[in-house]
């Protein structure tokens, strides 16, 4: 199993008040969750739709997967390392965890 980088809520908000450009925050949960709300300026990438998008990807770029608890999204960074992009970090948590500190929801 390949080494799974982690980055939790706190840092990921401090990074979302002044994003760099080459940050790419992805949230693997069906359309049907994020209708429930997302972390603003998150895009949406199911993860069984990841695969077919790997070459979208590159290291140049600062993937953050997440999910609803942080599982799912610790299989997007696994495959990903897998394929050879290692600049993934999972959201330790996921959005429940952001959400329970508070930080903002888009609907």
């Amino acid at each position: 199993m390949y080494g799974i980088k982690e980055i939790d809520v706190n840092e990921l908000s401090l990074q979302m008040e002044n994003p760099p450009k080459n940050i790419k925050l992805i949230d693997v949960r069906t359309p049907a969750e994020v209708a429930r709300g997302k972390i603003t300026g998150s895009e949406n990438l199911p993860l069984h739709v990841i695969p077919l998008k790997v070459d979208e990807f590159s290291n140049d770029d600062t993937i953050i997967f997440y999910c609803q608890t942080g599982a799912r999204s610790a299989q997007a960074c696994a495959f990903m390392a897998s394929k050879g992009v290692d600049n993934v970090y999972n959201l330790r948590g996921g959005i429940v965890t952001w959400a329970q500190m508070g930080l903002p929801i888009a609907v």
